[in-house]
C-alpha cells in the first residue's frame, strides 16, 4: 500500500487489525530518495513503538500478531530505486525490504510496464536483478509489469513470483488488469495472486461495493485455487490530486499514462485503513468458510512468503 504515512495512517492500520502491510517506499524516486522514505519509516517505527514493528520474516509478521502491533514490510513499487547498481539490493535488502517490483508502468532498465507500448521483455540486466533478488531472498512482484516482461521474468525466476496486487482482466478490460491465462501460468509455477481492491480496475467503478470485491476474489480463487490468493488491496489513504497526478506520468513528470483525473475512489465501507473488519464481515455473508477466510486474510501469504524470504 501507497498512504500519506502519518501517526493517523498507523492507527487506522492497528485499529483495522493489520498485522503486516506491504509499504510503498520507492515509486519513481532513485536510490537517494527511497533511502530517505526508508529513514523516515525507521524513525516512525522508532517513534511509535507500541504500534509498529518492522518485519523481515515470517516470524516477525507472526510476533507482531502476539503483541497486536502492525509489522511493516518495506517494498519498493519500481526498481529504479536501485539505479543501475545491483549491489544496492543487498543494502536494502539489510534494511527490511522485502518486496520489490520490476517496473512501474513503463520502461525502466529492467524491463516494461503495463502501460508501455512496447513490451520488450525482461533485459539483460533484469535478469541480473532477478537472479539477485531470489540469492537474497526478496519478492520478485509483477503487478504493474508488462505481460511479456512478466512472463520472463516468471520463467527466469528460481523462486517463485507474485502478482502482489491485481483484479483480473476476465471481469474487467483494463491495462492494469491480469489475463486469465497470465493469472493460471504465475500461479502453476508456484506463485502467488494479490487481489486488490481498487474501484479502477473493478468494472463497477466508483459505486464498488465490499459484495463487488467478494466477486473479485472469488473469480480469482476460482481461477488460482484458495490457497494462492491473498489480499493486495493498494490502499491510498490522506494522499491528494498532487500525488495521484504524479503517479499518472511517466517517472513522475514526463507523458501522462493514465487518462484519470483526480483522486482515486474508494470502495464503499473500506474508506479507511481501519475499516478492514468490514472486509471480512463481507466473506461471512458471502458464505465462506473459516479456512478460506483465515487463508486470504493472511495464512496464504505467510505460507508463500516463507518459501520465498526463507528462515
Amino acid at each position: 500500500m501507497v498512504s500519506k504515512w502519518s501517526p493517523k495512517v498507523y492507527a487506522n492500520m492497528q485499529r483495522g487489525g493489520l498485522t503486516a502491510a506491504n509499504c510503498t517506499v520507492c515509486v519513481w524516486e532513485n536510490f537517494r530518495d527511497t533511502m530517505l522514505n526508508i529513514a523516515r519509516f525507521k524513525c516512525a517505527i522508532s517513534d511509535q513503538p507500541d504500534i509498529l514493528m518492522q518485519v523481515h520474516s515470517v516470524a516477525d509478521i507472526r510476533k507482531a500478531k502476539e503483541l497486536g502491533k502492525v509489522g511493516i514490510i518495506l517494498g519498493f513499487q519500481n526498481t529504479s530505486a536501485i539505479e543501475d547498481r545491483l549491489d544496492t539490493l543487498q543494502l536494502f535488502k539489510a534494511l527490511g525490504v522485502g518486496v520489490v517490483q520490476l517496473t512501474y508502468n513503463t520502461q525502466n532498465l529492467v524491463g516494461a510496464g503495463c502501460w508501455e507500448e512496447n513490451d520488450s521483455g525482461l533485459s539483460g540486466f533484469g535478469r541480473e536483478v532477478v537472479e539477485e533478488m531470489n540469492r537474497l531472498g526478496m519478492l520478485v512482484d509483477l503487478s504493474h509489469v508488462g505481460a511479456r516482461t512478466a512472463d520472463d521474468a516468471i520463467r527466469h525466476s528460481k523462486k517463485p513470483c507474485a502478482y502482489s496486487h491485481i483484479c483480473p482482466a476476465g471481469l474487467y478490460d483494463h491495462p492494469r488488469n491480469k489475463s486469465d491465462a497470465a493469472l493460471r501460468f504465475i500461479v502453476e509455477c508456484g506463485g502467488f495472486v494479490g487481489v486488490t481492491t481498487y474501484p479502477p480496475f473493478m468494472k463497477t467503478g466508483a459505486a464498488s461495493t465490499l459484495d463487488d470485491c467478494i466477486d473479485v476474489f472469488e473469480y480469482v480463487i476460482n481461477l488460482c485455487g484458495e490457497g494462492n490468493v491473498g489480499i493486495g488491496t493498494d490502499f491510498t489513504e490522506d494522499y491528494g490530486e498532487d500525488f495521484f497526478d504524479w503517479l499518472r506520468h511517466d517517472k513522475g513528470y514526463a507523458r501522462r499514462m493514465v487518462p484519470t483525473r483526480g483522486t482515486a475512489p474508494f470502495v464503499k465501507g473500506l474508506e479507511t485503513l481501519a475499516d478492514y473488519p468490514n472486509l471480512t464481515r463481507a466473506m461471512q455473508r458471502r458464505g465462506w468458510s473459516e479456512t478460506r477466510i483465515r487463508g486470504v486474510l493472511g495464512e496464504n501469504w505467510l505460507r508463500f512468503l516463507g518459501e520465498v524470504w526463507g528462515g
